[in-house]
């Protein structure tokens, strides 16, 4: 299908060949990823120490990348500047840093001037709007450091949407969130991704909320892809025993939902 005349081409994230890891190892072996598409939320999966954080990391210009390229919209993001990529490109890690003595209003104002807009993500109203639409609305005037750890995880979420990235890259934004907030982040992560025409990649331990929530999944294994595409083509019995070493079975619920039920651990080890 042809775009319509002037009308600029959707924009993707081509990762190709990347090696990437810490000193003088790599975490990432010639990792090569299909296209990721704006305006999808793409759950990355895969166990602990497959190389999810480090992948996000390496878009992100936070650790060395030895080879390979991660082209956006043409534009190889390995050979921007750290500035300059983070115009495009937002990370936020597992982990918040230490609060600082801010109120939660004025930490997003911060975030959305650092990024080097002034409108309109630097109006007040749309944070305001912002912080209503993550449900947190009511603790604007409230310190950072007084909050509790999931709190701080949607007022860091906040900081990232704020700045209207071109890809957005979340490592396990749900750890420290209760039911009700993951279903809500999940689905507020969805439209802003569809409105604002994100790239949105997600590390996801859940692969339940991978299943309902994500329109791609991509499962990494030694630093390596393992599979991609629809979460239920690749989250398979098959995907679970070989990646995760454990017997799986993935069924389909009363709602027409798929989700994963683990019957026990495999007999060889990973």
């Amino acid at each position: 299908m042809t775009s319509a005349a002037g009308a600029a081409p959707p924009m993707t994230l081509a990762v190709s060949g990347l090696c990437a890891g810490y000193g003088r190892g790599d975490v990432l072996h010639k990792l090569t990823l299909p296209a990721l598409q704006a305006g999808e939320v793409i759950a990355l999966l895969g166990p602990n120490g497959s190389g999810k954080s480090t992948l996000l990391k390496a878009l992100a210009g936070l650790v060395r990348t030895r080879a390979g390229s991660a082209l956006l919209g043409g534009r190889d993001l390995t050979r921007l500047g750290f500035g300059e990529r983070a115009r495009h490109v937002v990370y936020l890690p597992q982990s918040l840093p230490a609060a600082v003595h801010l109120r939660v209003f004025e930490s997003v104002l911060v975030a959305a001037r650092a990024s080097g807009d002034t409108a309109p993500s630097a109006d007040p109203r749309e944070i305001e709007r912002l912080l209503e639409r993550l449900g947190i609305g009511h603790l604007a005037m409230h310190y950072l450091d007084a909050l509790s750890g999931g709190q701080k995880q949607l007022v860091g979420l906040a900081q990232a949407l704020v700045r209207h990235p071109r890809v957005l890259l979340l490592d396990e934004p749900l750890s420290a969130l209760d039911l009700n907030y993951q279903f809500h982040v999940m689905r507020l992560l969805k439209q802003e991704t569809r409105e604002h025409g994100l790239i949105s990649l997600i590390v996801l331990h859940d692969l339940n909320v991978a299943l309902q929530h994500a329109d791609r999944a991509v499962m990494i294994h030694g630093g390596r892809p393992y599979a991609a595409g629809a979460p239920a083509e690749v989250i398979t019995p098959a995907s679970l025993a070989e990646v995760y070493g454990v017997q799986a079975r993935v069924e389909t619920c009363s709602r027409g939902l798929r989700q994963v039920l683990i019957d026990g651990l495999e007999a060889h080890p990973r």
